[in-house]
């Protein structure tokens, strides 16, 4: 069966953008760097940059990023957000609280006019996130 994932691309920080998503959602972390493959980079300094990582979380969330390196061109994200939903409002809650230390809020993680929970965040590595809470049901 086919899965989307998000695949975030970052310039060096990857590597501590995904240590510091595995500490949100817990789970496994695999990471390659271009070193272990001959011929990846044209700058040997860059050899420890994050070629690929893969975070697989309990839940079952998988999150996959790599770094940038010189010879390509790197864009900021923009226009997109990582989006986590559910109904365990421990979990959510958690994941908004950790994912907002030292980040942006852009609307706070409150009660909206449809119900449940939703809020909008950057983080400290200028990721979009959107938390929601479904709402009980009727």
């Amino acid at each position: 069966m086919p899965s989307l994932n998000p695949y975030l691309s970052f310039k060096n920080q990857a590597r501590d953008a995904m240590a510091f998503y595995q500490d949100v959602f817990g789970g496994d972390l695999d990471i390659s760097t271009f070193g272990e493959y001959e011929g990846m980079v044209q700058d040997p300094s860059e050899n420890d940059l994050v070629m690929h990582s893969q975070l697989t979380s309990p839940d079952g969330f998988v999150l996959m990023a790599a770094d940038t390196p010189s010879g390509m061109e790197y864009r900021a994200p923009a226009g997109m957000s990582v989006s986590v939903s559910g109904d365990d409002e421990a979990a959510l809650q958690g994941y908004w609280d950790k994912l907002s230390e030292s980040g942006t809020v852009v609307m706070p993680y409150d009660t909206p006019p449809w119900g449940g929970k939703f809020g909008m965040l950057t983080d400290r590595f200028g990721i979009d996130w959107m938390i929601a809470l479904d709402a009980p049901e009727s």
